[in-house]
């Protein structure tokens, strides 16, 4: 018996090595079917400004922790970036330290959605994932330009607000879109499952509900956001910079409103993942800015970053992504 379990074992490993992450799991419950690589970290280590990892240890699916980057012992500068690009953070950081050596190896960021980043402040910067507390209070806070204004109002961040992007909406869906999605109006269809961005936290909602109803008026935006989430065919998610592609190659979902960034983000990694242009006339455009962090721990480190944000070296890494530079009109 004992060698018929360990043949089985080594078939379903090797089932696992060979079958394409674009076949997903299509949510039956089974092991796995899929390379390690449809989870979460994308970037195989490459974006945390750490030179010694030490002893490295993720677990797709299991233990991974891919929404902070770097070493928490002793930053020089903590930067609190909402998720919607994550995946620009280390070329960022890298021509950061290009001008400013002394941070080189020492800049600690979290990437976690813009909402959820004001609570980790009203914590006093501490934090739980897992099993794993610690406490990293942020210098630069960066969302969209009206969050960044209202946080300053109330003087939990010191202004100016410093903008620097801007970036559009789009369909993210399955390589192939099996679900068949042409436009925003698709989402309303009750056949259609989709991962939605949360509007408690997730700031991209309001503008997604904003979309929504430029294509379907506020009926669509109903029924995206109340009927399909009641029924179950609307799943909201927690971090959806994460969960709407992995929802998507999982085969749980058919379709979900991001940044258009991260679509091409997740189709330069070569994931099995496709994305929709939303016409301008339906789309909403969002302005990224930041501003210091009142009381910040390394006041001198903010302003060097909010400066540097601004210049055409950052502007490089978010143009391969899609973002267009913010013009001030």
């Amino acid at each position: 018996m004992r060698i018929l379990i360990l043949a089985t074992a080594i078939a379903c490993a090797a089932f696992a090595t060979t079958v394409s992450a674009a076949d997903g799991w299509n949510g039956k419950a089974q092991a796995p079917g899929y390379r390690g690589e449809v989870f979460p970290p994308w970037q195989h280590g490459t974006n945390s400004d750490v030179e010694d990892r030490g002893f490295e240890f993720t677990v797709p699916e299991v233990n991974s922790i891919a929404d902070f980057h770097g070493d928490i012992s002793d930053p020089k500068l903590v930067l609190y970036v909402g998720g919607n690009y994550f995946f620009a953070m280390a070329p960022l950081v890298k021509a950061f330290e290009a001008v400013h050596p002394e941070y080189k190896g020492k800049i600690f960021w979290e990437t976690i959605p813009p909402g959820l980043l004001v609570r980790q402040m009203d914590a006093d910067g501490k934090i739980t994932s897992g099993n794993l507390t610690f406490t990293a209070k942020a210098d630069v806070y960066f969302a969209g330009l009206k969050k960044v204004q209202d946080l300053i109002s109330q003087g939990r961040l010191d202004g100016p607000a410093v903008p620097y992007v801007t970036n559009d909406l789009a369909i993210m869906v399955a390589k192939g879109n099996p679900g068949h999605i042409t436009g925003l109006k698709d989402m309303g269809r009750d056949d259609v499952r989709l991962a939605m961005p949360n509007p408690e936290f997730e700031g991209i909602a309001r503008q997604i509900k904003m979309s929504l109803a430029k294509a379907g008026g506020d009926q669509l935006a109903e029924k995206v956001y109340e009927t399909k989430v009641k029924d179950g065919s609307t799943i909201l998610t927690h971090i959806h910079h994460r969960q709407t592609p992995l929802f998507l190659m999982q085969g749980v979902a058919d379709a979900g409103v991001t940044w258009k960034s991260e679509a091409i983000f997740q189709e330069q990694a070569g994931h099995p993942i496709e994305h929709l242009d939303i016409p301008a006339g339906q789309n909403t455009t969002a302005i990224y800015a930041g501003a210091e962090v009142h009381n910040a721990p390394h006041p001198d480190a903010a302003k060097a970053w909010l400066s540097f944000i601004q210049s055409d070296e950052a502007f490089a890494a978010f143009e391969k992504y899609g973002f267009k530079r913010y013009s001030g009109q």
